[in-house]
């Protein structure tokens, strides 16, 4: 069973491949629009912040800060720091004034996140920290890169059997090895 990955984690593998070949998935407006709207919530937003042009790098480099530092994480800490990273997460974290509330949502409470001022600097605060949360707090497991050949994203091993990030890179790797063993024996 795979659990909901925490946001950030998410945010980091909108970096993806399919079938090795490297995809963007905020990488324009349009879609990063789309991704916002999607998460609103999540983000403490009452909607999605309208996206120009110009604000696409901001959150690209947000992404990439943070898929850096996933990768140190995952490294175990032996790959080179990101001061940089680590530093851009610090300063977007300190963008927008937020405070928790406690909301009802299908019979349970949850605490949400809300903020105000710019929606643009909210979401990038909002993002920021909770990749602080996801490499510095208590995770269920230890942080990992897919197992599955041309895979670049990262996930939560919060299972002992667990080596990849979804279930369709599972059976990708299951599939090879069958093919590879029946191609064999002939």
């Amino acid at each position: 069973m795979v659990v909901s990955e925490p946001l950030s984690l998410r945010f980091a593998n909108t970096r993806y491949a399919v079938r090795g070949q490297a995809h963007d998935g905020i990488g324009t407006r349009e879609l990063l629009h789309a991704w916002l709207t999607r998460h609103a919530d999540e983000l403490g937003l009452t909607g999605a912040p309208r996206i120009g042009r110009t604000d696409v790098p901001a959150f690209v480099d947000l992404r990439d800060a943070v898929r850096d530092l996933i990768a140190v994480a995952v490294d175990g800490g032996r790959a080179p720091a990101h001061d940089d990273g680590v530093a851009l997460l610090n300063r977007l974290s300190a963008g927008a004034p937020s405070w928790p509330t406690l909301v009802r949502a299908d019979g349970r409470f949850q605490v949400v996140e809300r903020a105000t001022g710019d929606a643009r600097a909210s979401a990038l605060a909002a993002l920021a920290r909770d990749a602080m949360t996801l490499l510095g707090g208590d995770l269920p497991g230890p942080l990992r890169a897919c197992g599955a050949p041309g895979c670049v994203q990262f996930f939560i091993k919060d299972h002992p059997r667990r080596e990849w990030c979804s279930p369709t890179c599972g059976n990708r790797v299951r599939a090879a090895r069958h093919y590879l063993r029946h191609r064999e024996v002939r």
